[in-house]
């Protein structure tokens, strides 16, 4: 079966017009020949749209009239005849002959210019046409920002799944076994790891053991200048945790320093971070104690000891009753009141029931006495 190349016989195309003229720029004459061709194709085209328009709207109107001419039949053969129907069947009757006279010219004239429009030669507008048109950009993707909270409990779900790979890794010495195990575990290359070794370092602080707080504080520093690596490179970690490796084995001076300076900065906060962790636990367990101690009126009975007269004091503190009554009836009426109060209040004093009225009578009788019983 041979090829039939005949359609490439005729083929237009400007720039290998040897018309040209010594008095107009080459260029600009092609130029103004490819827009007069353009006009041209698009005349021709407008042209084919409106036979088409013409066509299908012929056909329309000649169902339509062809639709009136059966109901009008219809109506006669059912005898319903009087010289109006009669004249409107006429009229409706040319008018579908008519119609199909110009829909049978509207074809013959499509008909034409489809085979006016295969003797069109080609040109380069139309020599080919698109099969599909499509662009892609290779861009980074922008990362979802994450809330707090999604933060948190991602961190907290990658920790429980991974808290004995990471401790292995936090007690690891050697920079080959460094670099082994995160090829065997490149999942450890990440942010959470970071923030999971300075956890550990933390405890180990608190615990006072401070070698061991050392060794995972080095490994801490090893995983956060892989990531600042894959920051600068603009890489994920996992591709490039193997490139601070070759670098630090053959590390110069000032990157060594700058590898040791980071650490001794780590090892400060995390001292710092333990000992706040340890004043807040010694705070919050003065607060329990507190509360567990505190009296029915909701007074701490050490802090109200603490603002009594001393006389007062040592009266608590030898359990004389004798002396705390001498001690109450040397103070004011309101400032003996105001002490009898807070030691009520805070447990110090518990009166007995009945006491508690003839106390206060004693007290607005200028403290003449004190009913009180251990």
């Amino acid at each position: 079966m041979t090829i039939d190349y005949s359609s490439w016989d005729h083929i237009y195309v400007s720039d290998d017009e040897d018309a040209t003229s010594p008095y107009v720029d080459t260029p600009s004459l092609f130029r103004m020949r490819h827009r007069v061709r353009l006009e041209k194709m698009a005349e021709f085209q407008q042209r084919g749209e409106d036979l088409e328009n013409n066509f299908a709207e012929c056909k329309r109107l000649l169902e339509e009239a062809q639709g009136q001419l059966k109901e009008l039949e219809d109506g006669r053969e059912e005898g319903e005849e009087d010289e109006e129907r009669e004249a409107e069947l006429e009229k409706v009757q040319a008018v579908v002959k008519k119609l199909k006279k110009d829909e049978k010219t509207f074809a013959k004239l499509i008909e034409e210019y489809r085979r006016e429009e295969k003797k069109v030669p080609w040109n380069v507008d139309t020599i080919s046409k698109e099969g599909f048109s499509k662009s892609v950009l290779n861009t980074k993707p922008v990362p979802k920002e994450e809330t707090q909270e999604e933060k948190v409990e991602k961190h907290k779900t990658f920790v429980e799944k991974y808290a004995t790979e990471i401790k292995h890794f936090g007690m690891l010495r050697r920079w080959d076994d460094s670099q082994k195990y995160l090829s065997d575990n490149p999942h450890l290359v990440c942010e959470e790891t970071a923030n999971c070794l300075v956890v550990i370092c933390i405890d180990f602080e608190i615990d006072e053991k401070h070698a061991l707080m050392e060794q995972v504080a080095h490994q801490t520093i090893v995983m956060q200048f892989i990531l600042d690596l894959a920051r600068t490179l603009e890489v994920d970690p996992r591709g490039c945790f193997r490139q601070f490796f070759s670098k630090i084995k053959t590390a110069d001076k000032p990157y060594q320093d700058a590898f040791d300076h980071e650490l001794e900065l780590l090892k400060e906060r995390i001292c710092s971070c333990a000992q706040l962790r340890m004043e807040n636990a010694m705070k919050e367990l003065e607060e329990e104690e507190k509360q567990k101690r505190l009296g029915p009126g909701g007074l701490d009975p050490v802090e109200v000891y603490q603002s009594l007269p001393k006389e007062i004091q040592r009266s608590f503190d030898e359990k004389n009753i004798q002396m705390l009554q001498e001690a109450m009836n040397k103070l004011d009426f309101e400032e003996g009141k105001y002490h009898l109060k807070r030691c009520i209040d805070s447990g110090l004093w518990v009166p007995d029931s009945g006491e508690g009225d003839d106390d206060e009578e004693d007290e607005e009788g200028d403290n003449e006495e004190d009913e009180e019983e251990d």
